[in-house]
């Protein structure tokens, strides 16, 4: 008996939709085997962490090694007028990667280079699929670190295109403050640069920030430059319960207002630490916790945290708990790192509907307490991390994937904290992207005007409506 054609079996596949033959062949032409039109390969490059599971994977995978790869690429696409999504590691939530529209999937995560460190200026050039882990494993040996830390081990590019923060923005702001310049690949297949390494400019429009948070829809970054910081002389962490959330959350409010310098802070719900305790064979205690963590000289971090301590007391914190060796930090925000997983495990054969958002400082308890209550009506289950010190902070609502009432439900929830959050002058989205999963919201936040100003930008610069199509907001 024969072996099958996998080629033959790509031709039959539906999924091909928009992409003629001779793409695909000139593609192989092109790239050899750093094409794949395997099922397999194409079914990895056609989801993400998000909830949706219907999507139809790309028609083809292009593995770029080198800035002309995505040139090159992005120029055959552009001829049939055939979409191309970008794809880093897949750590995405909210359905960014998805081929929605057909079309290629472009990897560049093989593009992980290293390209420069300039440790006297505090900079580093990387390639996009360089992940955070390994930048500051290229750095840590000048002193010196990259604190934007989103969690997952995301690559650099996919940081960028989501304009992500993580536990560090508190301190440290978001990608959107810590992307210098970048080279770009139009949807033409033209390369473009923009920004230096200059700390400001005042030259033209800032077409660094535009593609920052685009997520794919403008162009493909193929080099981020990127501000470095120096290590901390001192590093201290804590975790303090607390009788309740609101207790959590109003000591933290506290702690922002009078402007010490906390360079994280993280809420975890008694749920949450119940799974990350089963998870991660931890024994912190299961009530509402804040996670901190102190940077600066050795003085400077014992004040930050005697102050902080004095705060949690007025609001019933307890059980201040220290973690000052590399070694125990890194447990603790392991831990915290690995919540999504540790809830996901908790419910065997579930899928998490997550969503953030994030409101002004003062706002957040009403916005919080609120949203708890209504997932605890509920009755699903859910997890509940926030990076509370910037107003941002997340929930993951478990559902049975095959349950339509239970995917109601949650995206009911949702519905309800983004209109809320949205009331209290905070947004649909801190730090996850709009991707597919909040595109309505968008509207609601920004208004029709903004939109339609979105649009011309994206009209003018993808006429074709190549670029992650079907992402942000439609062109329709």
């Amino acid at each position: 008996m024969n072996a099958p054609d996998p080629q033959a079996a790509w031709l039959a596949d539906s999924t091909r939709r928009n992409v003629p033959d001779e793409l695909i062949q000139a593609l192989k032409t092109r790239f050899g085997t750093q094409c794949s039109t395997a099922l397999a390969v194409r079914e990895q490059h056609g989801r993400d962490e998000s909830a949706f599971t219907h999507v139809p994977p790309p028609a083809a995978v292009v593995f770029a090694e080198s800035t002309t790869d995505v040139a090159d690429a992005m120029k055959l696409a552009a001829q049939h007028k055939v979409p191309v999504i970008p794809f880093g590691v897949g750590s995405s939530l909210e359905g960014h990667l998805l081929a929605v529209q057909g079309g290629i999937s472009l990897d560049v995560s093989r593009m992980n280079q290293v390209l420069s460190v300039n440790a006297e200026d505090l900079t580093v050039t990387v390639q996009p699929g360089v992940t955070r882990k390994a930048v500051n494993e290229a750095v840590k040996s000048d002193g010196l670190f990259f604190p934007i830390d989103p969690g997952a081990d995301a690559s650099i590019g996919g940081m960028a295109a989501t304009r992500a923060s993580g536990t560090n923005a508190v301190r440290y702001g978001t990608m959107r403050e810590n992307v210098l310049a970048l080279e770009v690949v139009t949807a033409q297949g033209n390369v473009v640069r923009t920004g230096t390494r200059a700390k400001k400019s005042s030259a033209g429009y800032d077409l660094t920030r535009l593609m920052v948070g685009s997520e794919g829809t403008l162009g493909i970054m193929t080099e981020v430059t990127l501000k470095l910081y120096p290590l901390p002389e001192a590093i201290s962490a804590a975790t303090c319960s607390f009788p309740s959330i609101e207790a959590a959350v109003r000591t933290t409010i506290q702690v922002i207002q009078m402007g010490i310098p906390i360079a994280r802070c993280e809420l975890i719900d008694a749920g949450t630490v119940r799974m990350v305790n089963a998870h991660s064979k931890l024994g912190l205690r299961e009530e509402p916790m804040l996670l901190m963590e102190f940077h600066g000289s050795p003085a400077g971090v014992k004040e930050q945290a005697e102050l902080v301590q004095d705060i949690a007391g007025e609001f019933g914190g307890q059980s201040f708990e220290w973690a000052t060796t590399p070694e125990d930090r890194t447990r603790l925000w392991t831990a915290r790192h690995n919540a999504y997983f540790a809830a996901i495990q908790s419910k065997p054969g579930c899928r998490a509907i997550s969503t953030d958002t994030c409101v002004p400082i003062s706002k957040l308890a009403d916005c919080l307490l609120d949203s708890v209550a209504e997932a605890d009506a509920s009755g699903l289950p859910y997890f509940l991390v926030g990076h509370v010190g910037d107003g941002n902070f997340h929930f993951g609502y478990l559902i049975d994937p095959d349950s339509a009432a239970e995917r109601e439900t949650a995206e009911a929830l949702n519905h309800k904290l983004v209109a809320r959050a949205l009331a209290l002058e905070g947004t649909c989205t801190g730090e996850h992207g709009v991707g597919l999963h909040k595109m309505g919201f968008l509207l609601d936040e920004t208004g029709a005007g903004a939109v339609a100003m979105m649009r011309a930008v994206k009209q003018a610069l993808d006429p074709d409506n190549i670029l992650n199509p079907g992402k942000i907001f439609s062109m329709g």
